[in-house]
């Protein structure tokens, strides 16, 4: 609880930021491990945040700091389905900032092209709740995407056996 309570500080510097500076209010999607832990899916300690970038102004840095360890994805270069906004789960305690994480079965499809030990210890703990049809939609999704880099589908494309056969999706 403890590590929640400091990301959600962050986020709540980030909103008084904002404010303090005017901009306007936005968007942001997070995954990996803080988005599990924002979600309320996972406790595994991390204090970094991934999200993606939806072409954010880079007067936005002076706010994004705030999170202090972050990574901005690239969408092309992100295992996710275009979809990904229908099914994230908007955190109801941000005010002015709408704070999405994405939903257990595209946390677990974005992890497939890794799949290094801490990645298999987050989706042995997401996959007890996550619905697997719409995994594998998702993971259609994923491979039908025109937008994807290339090396990046076929990374995934080259793990997806072993994921499907240690999960049995």
């Amino acid at each position: 609880m403890q590590i929640k309570k400091e990301l959600e500080e962050r986020i709540y510097e980030m909103e008084k930021v904002a404010r303090i500076f005017n901009i306007e209010p936005f968007d942001m999607y997070f995954l990996g491990g803080s988005a599990c832990i924002l979600g309320g899916y996972s406790d595994r300690a991390t204090r970094d945040f991934d999200f993606l970038d939806l072409n954010y102004s880079a007067k936005l840095g002076k706010v994004f700091i705030h999170l202090r360890d972050f990574d901005m994805l690239e969408y092309e270069s992100t295992l996710i389905s275009p979809k990904y906004k229908e099914r994230a789960i908007k955190l109801g305690q941000f005010k002015y900032l709408s704070i999405y994480v994405l939903s257990v079965e595209d946390i677990i499809v974005s992890k497939i092209i890794r799949l290094q030990e801490k990645d298999l210890q987050d989706i042995d703990i997401l996959i007890k709740r996550a619905d697997k049809m719409l995994i594998n939609q998702i993971i259609d999704e994923v491979i039908n995407r025109n937008d994807l880099f290339e090396t990046k589908k076929i990374g995934f494309i080259e793990k997806l056996y072993l994921f499907k056969e240690r999960y049995n999706v």
